[in-house]
């Protein structure tokens, strides 16, 4: 068990421009770790398979306008089922983006962006935290590593990464069965495949006790979707802290540093 602080939060990948919620999240382990010490630890969640997650919302540098702008995928069964750290970024994706960007962010993140050469989704977006000092002084750990995945505890409810259509699918187990969610009460039956523990990761309410078996953090910052479900009383030897407040929470950051 730790002696010193370990303060840590976790994120699913939020855009290729970090969502300001992350940026607070940041912000407030940093502010933490100024008031007690110890060691962060940003618990990125590249296993997750939705696209919504990486949608990034900019906003025109002359009218103030939004606009959402997205990865795009080599083919539908990718886009929906594959994790996140497993969709690849398609040829000619980074060059039409990075045409658009000038619009609404600084020169110097469109750099960024452009030389970004992150073969993944996942990747690409925690490369460009990396390049714009985010992860400065922070230790990285990652649902996919397949030491983390065997070292963790056992879950109830868990998704299983398995072969399916010259993909590699990320399938709800339940009651003995692999299951794509095709949307509404619609399923696709996956064929059942051996599987072990390097090709599990939790679902949203055992993804805490999961991370906690293996990182074992004394403080947690909690963003205002996961107040809403994570179940506090399975890691009582862990201080929570509510993240601090930002604007424009769901907007993606580009700022340039002060």
């Amino acid at each position: 068990m730790n002696t010193k602080p370990l303060i840590c939060f976790g994120q699913q990948p939020c855009g290729f421009f970090p969502r300001r919620f992350l940026v607070a999240k940041f912000r407030t382990a940093r502010r933490l770790q100024q008031e007690i010490g110890g060691e962060i630890v940003f618990f990125f969640h590249d296993s997750d398979h939705d696209p919504r997650e990486t949608r990034t919302t900019l906003r025109d540098a002359s009218t103030g306008h939004p606009v959402a702008l997205n990865f795009a995928f080599e083919n539908k069964l990718q886009r929906k089922f594959s994790p996140l750290h497993l969709k690849r970024v398609p040829a000619g994706w980074r060059e039409s983006t990075a045409r658009q960007l000038p619009a609404y962010v600084p020169a110097r993140w469109v750099e960024a962006f452009r030389d970004n050469p992150a073969p993944t989704v996942a990747e690409f977006c925690l490369e460009m935290y990396r390049r714009m000092g985010l992860l400065e002084g922070i230790r990285v750990v990652r649902s996919s590593d397949s030491a983390l995945r065997s070292a963790a505890c056992e879950v109830a409810d868990y998704f299983v990464d398995v072969p399916h259509g010259g993909e590699i699918v990320r399938a709800r187990y339940a009651a003995g069965t692999l299951r794509l969610h095709e949307g509404g009460n619609v399923f696709i039956d996956l064929p059942p495949v051996p599987f072990g523990r390097e090709q599990i990761s939790p679902t949203r309410d055992t993804r805490l006790r999961w991370m906690q078996s293996v990182l074992h953090c004394t403080h947690y910052i909690a963003g205002a979707g996961e107040q809403k479900y994570l179940n506090m009383a399975e890691t009582p030897e862990v201080t929570f802290s509510i993240r601090d407040a930002i604007d424009r929470s769901d907007e993606a950051y580009t700022d340039l540093p002060d």
